[in-house]
């Protein structure tokens, strides 16, 4: 028995880190792309991010194949703070800018429109891990492998309720549509891939968003699903709030999404 447990252990153990740092066997070979470390190094001299109590530096991460970060940023909030990121994401420069923008430009606009309030924590499920797209040993690299992108699988208000993708995009009231639809079209704006419900069977449950820049085209980004364009009217009056519980509700993403 006492055998059995320390085996479960240890394989929680190697779970952890291979979720957070290099990953082991099946790992895609891949070169690095010249732009990606340019993209690091013009942003943080740039001063569009800025160490605080919640973007902290760490050391480089590197791992087999082209998986790395040269300066990688432990982000727990964003907006001054204002709005924390559970658990905290291991993410490059660029990616912690345009999360910060989404943020301000789309999420917090529609959670006043829909709501009256605001969003005061986003929960990831997903930041830096050096695996090929969607858990694949073969094809490339998933844009994890480089901290330039993260899942998010939902949102929580000033007043504690909890907003899932999981739940609100398919069955949520219309609120929770309206608002969940509201961010996903203005993240198809900030990021250059965003992924969410009805793309594939890997993001049934959060959105993603990367900045591969070939995803890039005449001004165009990779975005599925296709949002309606324009912004999203708020809801009737007579619509709840909310159907999601105010308990916080365990967020796990599918083995091996992108």
């Amino acid at each position: 028995m006492v055998g059995a447990r320390i085996a479960y252990l240890a394989a929680l153990m190697v779970a952890a880190v291979l979720l957070e740092g290099c990953g082991g066997g099946g790992v895609p070979r891949e070169s690095r792309a010249e732009w990606r470390d340019k993209a690091e190094a013009q942003c943080m001299a740039s001063g569009r991010v800025r160490a605080s109590s919640y973007v902290q530096q760490v050391s480089a991460k590197s791992g087999p194949s082209a998986c790395s970060i040269r300066a990688p940023l432990k982000v727990s909030g964003a907006l001054g703070g204002r709005v924390s990121i559970t658990p905290t994401a291991t993410i490059g420069c660029p990616l912690t800018a345009s999360l910060d923008r989404w943020i301000q430009n789309s999420v917090q606009k529609a959670a006043y429109r829909q709501f009256g309030k605001p969003v005061v924590e986003i929960r990831q499920i997903a930041s830096y891990s050096c695996r090929g797209r969607n858990g694949r040993g073969s094809g490339p690299l998933s844009e994890h492998a480089y901290g330039n992108a993260i899942d998010i699988a939902g949102f929580r208000l000033s007043d504690g309720t909890q907003i899932t993708v999981v739940k609100g995009w398919w069955r949520g009231s219309a609120r929770e549509k309206a608002f969940l639809k509201e961010v996903f079209a203005g993240a198809c704006a900030e990021f250059y891939t965003v992924l969410g419900p009805g793309s594939d069977r890997y993001h049934y449950n959060h959105f993603h968003f990367d900045l591969l820049v070939t995803n890039v085209s005449k001004g165009r980004h990779y975005c599925r699903p296709q949002p309606r364009r324009g912004l999203f009217a708020k809801a009737d009056e007579a619509d709840p709030l909310s159907t999601a519980s105010i308990k916080p509700i365990p967020f796990t993403g599918p083995p091996g999404s992108d």
